[in-house]
């Protein structure tokens, strides 16, 4: 696949489905590191008031799987790569402001990857830490 295959496969999928309903945007995505940000507004919301855990879970699983299909590209491996397993801790609570994510690799190989991604707010300060186990697989 053509390295301007993988970003324009990428730019097709911003702003649709769960990102956009969400409103995250990318701002940086390379196959090392993918930077994207989200305005906290109501609907982001659970019952009192602060962000509801599966938008963390859900920014966490969108960044890590964009950047390793990414990685995926840039090495000639191709494919795609999908989630096996999520895990986001819940660090500070926050009802508003900007959402930062930022994905690193923490393993990248021929059959999977795991991602991690760190959400802070405007401060820089950390309010939810996600993992994501990834499983490379090919495009059919």
């Amino acid at each position: 696949m053509a390295a301007n295959s993988a970003d324009e496969i990428l730019q097709g999928s911003f702003g649709k489905g769960l990102d956009g309903v969400l409103g995250l945007q990318v701002v940086e995505a390379g196959p090392d590191k993918m930077v994207a940000t989200m305005e906290i507004t109501p609907s982001h919301h659970q019952p009192f008031g602060i962000v509801h855990g599966g938008v963390y879970c859900a920014i966490g699983e969108s960044i890590a799987s964009m950047s390793a299909y990414l990685w995926l590209q840039d090495t000639g491996i191709g494919g795609t790569a999908v989630g096996v397993n999520n895990n986001t801790d819940f660090i500070r609570s926050v009802g508003a402001g900007t959402v930062t994510a930022t994905s690193t690799p923490i393993h990248r190989g021929r059959r999977q990857q795991l991602w991690a991604v760190d959400m802070v707010d405007q401060d820089g300060t950390l309010l939810a830490k996600t993992q994501v186990r990834l499983q490379n697989i090919e495009i059919k």
